[in-house]
């Protein structure tokens, strides 16, 4: 296929050691890579969005009910978000389509500036199993809210996110947990593939009223021919991007490598690729190392009302008696008005009594680590040093997926 990429520059990377990094300037349309790592297949990019460009490889903060936990758009803002997701299931319950109608979007009715993308609900069909029943025709749901009786199908989902006004729009499809039979994910692979058509058609049917991008999503649970399968057929929509879903849902974190890495085979190179769901920094660093441009997850800001914040060195729980006395900011590296202000024993002080500064302080903090990270990932990929990046961020974060030196 034919990228519309032009004018390939080839410059030597930070440590001057000869390897060639691919800057790459020019192309039109909604993404255009402009550099490429020489030892991976991590690369930067830029998202040409309705409400402006935002560079990749990107993390989005989770706003579910056009809001981001404990955070407010100003402070989005000063971190240096331009893009952040909100759950079609979830506004369409409430606030719902008429009031969104009324404030002409949530654009208008958030008073959020930047761009929004919406999730399809595909992820209630699997994570509200009690409340759904999955047919040919859509997905019919109880609110777990009042308890009323909804019925989605692909058209509606997009004319939802129509309404929304959402920048890019995520198809209706069936995400399945790991563990169940081939046939299981044959039939959720077929439904998905068929609720994508139907999505795409209705999308193009309000292209004259909308602005936004509708992406595919990749299914297939964690049988291999069916990811290339499913690849295959949603690739053959030409939508604007792609998605990756199903992965990190409960499997072992070598599947999931496997499995992402076998994926990312079938995609091509000229659309953003969107891996759904991750939001920690051993599963970002991996993402970008198989060329993963986008990725979102609530676990950054749910994490941080519970007490616990992202470090240089891994994840500490702010509650444990340790930090009684520390006067440590969070993380002395970090520029965060949180860590140039608070320490630790404050923090936990503020979390021991109960006090919503607390959870503030701490979401605010972990969405500057995450931001910071991906700008750093950038910076090493345009060096043309993205693994040696990854390989000393990794010898320094604790985690048990990485006690066997995976990296």
């Amino acid at each position: 296929m034919d990228s519309g990429l032009s004018d390939v520059k080839f410059l030597k990377n930070g440590n001057g050691n000869g390897a060639l990094v691919t800057m790459i300037e020019g192309g039109e349309g909604l993404f255009r890579v402009v550099a490429q790592d020489p030892e991976s297949k991590a690369r930067c990019g830029v998202l040409n969005l309705p409400h402006g460009p935002v560079e990749t490889p990107v993390f989005m903060p989770v706003g579910t009910h056009g809001t981001v936990k404990a955070m407010i758009h100003e402070e989005l803002e000063e971190i240096g978000f331009s893009l952040i997701l909100g759950n079609t299931y979830h506004l369409y319950l409430r606030p719902g389509i008429q009031v969104l109608q009324h404030f002409k979007g949530l654009h208008s009715f958030t008073g959020w500036r930047g761009n929004i993308l919406t999730d399809s609900g595909g992820f209630q069909v699997f994570s509200l199993t009690p409340f759904r029943k999955i047919t040919k025709e859509g997905v019919r749901f109880r609110s777990h809210i009042d308890g009323s009786s909804h019925f989605l199908t692909p058209e509606l989902v997009v004319e939802v996110q129509r309404v929304f006004g959402s920048d890019v729009l995520m198809p209706l499809d069936v995400c399945t947990p790991f563990g169940i039979t081939y046939k299981e994910a044959w039939e959720a692979v077929e439904l998905t593939t068929e609720w994508a058509a139907r999505s795409k058609k209705a999308w193009e049917g309000t292209m004259e009223k909308s602005r936004g991008f509708l992406f595919g999503i990749v299914q297939g649970n964690f049988f291999p021919d069916l990811r290339e399968k499913s690849a295959e057929e949603i690739l053959q929509l030409d939508l604007p991007g792609v998605a990756i879903g199903g992965l990190s849902v409960g499997e072992p974190f070598e599947t999931f490598l496997e499995l992402l890495s076998h994926t990312v085979r079938f995609l091509p190179r000229e659309k953003p690729r969107y891996l759904m769901g991750i939001g920690t920094p051993e599963f970002i660093l991996e993402a970008v190392d198989q060329g993963i441009d986008m990725f979102d997850c609530v676990f950054p800001t749910r994490i941080a009302r519970n007490g616990t914040a992202f470090t240089r060195t891994g994840r500490i729980a702010l509650k444990r008696e340790a930090f009684i006395y520390s006067e440590e900011p969070l993380e002395p590296s970090c520029a965060c008005k949180v860590c140039q202000r608070y320490s630790r024993g404050y923090l936990r002080h503020l979390f021991k009594v109960g006090e919503i500064a607390g959870p503030v302080l701490l979401t605010y903090h972990n969405l500057y680590y995450l931001n910071q990270l991906v700008k750093e990932i950038r910076s090493a990929i345009r060096a043309g040093r993205y693994p040696t990046f990854k390989k000393e961020f990794l010898s320094r974060w604790a985690s048990p997926l990485y006690n066997n030196q995976l990296f």
